[in-house]
């Protein structure tokens, strides 16, 4: 089984390796490149020319490689819900780049339209999970469940919507989500492997492969960009490992770099409607270091520092 482990990791590593140059190669053919918002920083600008709907591979190969190294996924309720919520938010994600592309500005789906898709793969995934799991959350370090019934549902939706928009927020440098991403799976891939949930860790160990391969290309400066075909699935399957593994509550510490990006963002929005004054100098708030002097390089490796440290704090009270 543990050569299974690492095998999907090392194939699904091999994959993106081989496939990312030509997916690359493509989407320049046919002019499917980052389109940068009006209002982004200047030196971030030139990342109009850099092709975009990367995560177009980083969906597909965890969710083929995950079935072919253990065909059971299709029959655990669990492992399905994981790889529905990828492939699910990956496609709200398509939809949205490819109309931001054609249309050539920033303006995909409309925020109603993308949060009613958002609300009913949610509560599809609710309907699934009910079935098949206990309607609760997880004390940590008390390792105490307290049942919440019918709340769970609005708890899950808050959890995919937050997560995935949060993860989105966050891809706005090279590299970042994606290294943020990785240190943040190491956790639930841990929980996974001692509850013996391997077809699980079949897919965490795939995605971590992934996301390396990934990095290869999207490390500054960047070859291509994921796009929100993979922000919003990223996230999203986040949350999906959070909620079968029962580790709601753990997800806020692990994904700690995500939940700061959100609540600056929040913040600043806030403030500028109430007070008329900003509280942060640019959010996304990893853009306010870059004005601080700081290189986008510099900015990167410090969140992934970060991320690897909520990570290590998220897992070790997940052990007490």
């Amino acid at each position: 089984m543990y050569l299974k482990l690492f095998l999907a990791f090392i194939v699904s590593l091999l994959i993106i390796l081989v496939t990312m140059p030509t997916l690359i190669k493509y989407l320049k053919s046919i002019s499917f490149n980052q389109n940068v918002n009006e209002y982004a920083l200047e030196q971030f600008k030139t990342k109009e020319k850099v092709p975009t709907m990367g995560g177009i591979l980083l969906v597909l190969v965890p969710i083929i490689v995950t079935i072919i190294f253990d065909f059971n996924a299709l029959f655990d309720l669990d492992t399905m819900i994981i790889l529905l919520a990828f492939l699910g938010y990956g496609i709200i994600g398509f939809i949205d780049d490819y109309l931001i592309v054609i249309r050539n500005n920033n303006h995909g789906l409309s925020a109603k339209h993308k949060f009613l898709m958002q609300l009913i793969l949610a509560f599809i995934f609710f309907m699934i999970y009910r079935n098949n799991n206990e309607l609760s959350i997880n004390i940590p370090i008390f390792n105490y469940n307290i049942g919440i019934s019918s709340l769970y549902a609005i708890l899950i939706f808050f959890m995919f919507t937050g997560s995935s928009n949060a993860v989105n927020i966050t891809d706005g440098m090279d590299g970042l989500s994606a290294g943020c991403m990785f240190f943040s799976l190491i956790p639930f891939l841990v929980f996974a492997l001692l509850e013996n949930r391997m077809t699980i860790a079949i897919f965490i160990l795939s995605l971590l492969g992934v996301l390396v391969g990934y990095l290869k290309y999207n490390i500054s400066p960047a070859k291509i960009y994921m796009g929100d075909t993979g922000s919003l699935s990223l996230g999203a399957v986040l949350a999906a490992i959070a909620m079968v593994l029962n580790k709601e509550i753990l997800l806020i510490i692990i994904g700690g770099v995500y939940v700061w990006e959100t609540l600056c963002v929040i913040i600043q929005i806030g403030s500028v409607k109430l007070r008329g004054k900003r509280v942060f100098k640019y959010t996304p708030i990893h853009y306010s270091f870059v004005l601080d002097g700081m290189s986008e390089k510099t900015v990167v490796k410090s969140f992934w520092l970060l991320s690897a440290i909520f990570s290590i704090v998220g897992l070790i009270i997940g052990l007490i």
